[in-house]
């Protein structure tokens, strides 16, 4: 009886082996850009894994199983494996969640030609002014800008001293600034590669969790041009090049530990 019950649970066994096929795709958003670092879970069996810098990701699965996709700031898709005996090639277009904007307040209109005048000419003087004055728009970081030595340095062969701009020089403080943003710019964007990117996907590569941060942050020294992939929101490009990193990290990690 015992062996008769070995022999059906490994006839189960080779069966469900059998039945359970490698399912392939790619994935792009709505602009036919491959999305990396997409999460592809099979909600039967639980299994999940990622899609590579090309969009591309394989999976098992059995027929009729549900796989689910999942990316930050996209909104969800869910496709059906294996219907009717086929193992087509999947391509999935993942649709970015629209973002709120601020309500724009317009003006009510009373019908009193005098007072909608007003009213309208209050939005129009305030841009009148900025022009006039030149009045710079707020592009990026609002920060104070440090003080260079050209600054201080021209003004003083013209003539002129600009006192604020040699103190913060003298006392170090142009230069305090400098590191401080350049900090901030850094841990900026470790950030913007954590928040798009599942631990997991690190983590399968043999990053430890917690050195997730540092590996970014090491990477961006191996290889400057991942800041550039950044700052454009490019996460296929920052990822690619990431992993090209990966190998040379984990094998200084092993040497540390030695």
């Amino acid at each position: 009886m015992i062996k008769l019950k070995l022999v059906v649970f490994l006839i189960f066994l080779s069966i469900n082996a059998f039945s359970q096929q490698k399912v392939t795709g790619k994935i792009s958003d709505e602009n036919n850009i491959d999305l990396a670092a997409v999460t592809v879970i099979n909600i039967t069996t639980d299994q999940k894994v990622y899609t590579n810098s090309s969009g591309e990701f394989a999976i098992d699965a059995s027929a009729n199983d549900e796989l689910r996709f999942i990316r930050a700031n996209y909104e969800r898709a869910s496709r059906k494996v294996l219907t009717n005996g086929a193992n087509p090639f999947l391509f999935v277009t993942l649709i970015r969640i629209a973002e709120e904007i601020e309500e724009v307040k317009v003006a009510k209109i009373t019908g009193d030609l005098g007072k909608d005048s007003k009213a309208v000419a209050k939005i129009d003087r305030g841009a009148i002014v900025e022009q006039a004055v030149g009045l710079p728009q707020p592009v990026g970081k609002m920060r104070e800008k440090p003080a260079e030595v050209k600054q201080v340095l021209i003004p003083i062969l013209l003539g002129s001293l600009d006192v604020q701009g040699a103190y913060n020089l003298i006392s170090g403080k142009a230069r305090r600034q400098k590191r401080q943003y350049k900090y901030d710019d850094l841990q900026q964007h470790i950030l913007w590669v954590r928040n798009r990117v599942d631990p997991e996907y690190f983590t399968k590569m043999g990053i430890p969790e917690e050195r997730i941060s540092e590996f970014i942050e090491f990477s961006f020294l191996e290889n400057p041009q991942i800041r550039t992939y950044v700052k454009a929101k490019n996460l296929s490009g920052v990822l690619l090049r990431m992993e090209e990193i990966i190998p040379k990290y984990i094998g200084r990690l092993k040497k540390s530990k030695s």
